[in-house]
């Protein structure tokens, strides 16, 4: 056991899109402090491996496959959890889909419609949810996951960019809300480059070497938890690691 080990013992966390990546990462890091994870993602299987891996590091984790558009899924979870533990500690709204990198002009209806579902409806669906739990914590702490492209538009991420800068307005909003009636605080992190399978789709020519682990993510998300932010708060990981 180290030093680190139990800075968050006695405290839940809801981690999406933990099957792998990211999400994993940050699950790891999470419950590597003491903190009982539980571990969402659409497929069960990434999700027991990953369950094994934190009860082998000594860690608790709980899986609980779910489609996150699927809107009652996400009511049943936060149901499933108030009767358990009657409180949430760490929210990480991590789970998105890229979608196709196109123009504007090209963007299929249909493919927009399922990425917004995802990476913006479910995540206020989320919120709503885990409000009364995020409440009831002693300081509750709700993180989402953006992307640089978000305050920096680019050609062709015209689709996921809006996801992002409308995940950051609606996020930053909550937080805003919550900061003088509850102990409930937000924050946006921009991971930056990380080697993902998400990434991979959208730079195939990259060198996966160039660019760093999940793991770094899961550590940054970690110490952040641990350590406390104000509402609104927003983090960029590649400034943090090149100011260091």
């Amino acid at each position: 056991m180290t030093d680190s080990s139990q800075q968050l013992a006695g405290q839940v966390a809801l981690v999406t899109g933990a099957s792998r990546g990211i999400g994993a990462a940050i699950a790891q890091s999470l419950a590597a402090r003491g903190a009982h994870v539980v571990i969402t993602a659409r497929t069960a299987g990434g999700l027991e491996e990953l369950e094994d891996r934190i009860h082998a590091a000594g860690g608790h984790a709980t899986i609980a496959p779910l489609d996150l558009t699927d809107g009652d899924s996400i009511a049943r979870l936060a149901s499933a959890m108030a009767e358990r533990w009657q409180h949430l500690d760490m929210l990480v709204l991590n789970a998105a889909m890229l979608g196709t990198l196109t123009p504007v002009a090209a963007i299929d209806g249909k493919e927009f419609n399922r990425l917004l579902t995802l990476n913006l409806v479910a995540q206020q669906a989320l919120i709503a949810n885990f409000d009364p739990l995020l409440r009831r914590a002693a300081k509750g702490r709700l993180l989402a996951l953006s992307s640089g492209v978000a305050r920096s538009p680019r050609a062709y991420w015209g689709a996921y960019a809006a996801s992002k800068a409308a995940l950051e307005a609606l996020v930053t909003s909550y937080g805003a809300e919550m900061q003088n009636i509850s102990p409930v605080r937000t924050a946006i992190l921009d991971p930056g480059g990380t080697r993902t399978q998400m990434r991979a789709r959208a730079y195939p020519g990259e060198d996966p070497k160039s660019i760093k682990d999940p793991e770094a993510v899961g550590e940054f998300v970690a110490r952040l938890m641990v350590e406390g932010f104000d509402s609104t708060a927003f983090h960029s990981l590649p400034k943090v690691m090149e100011e260091a």
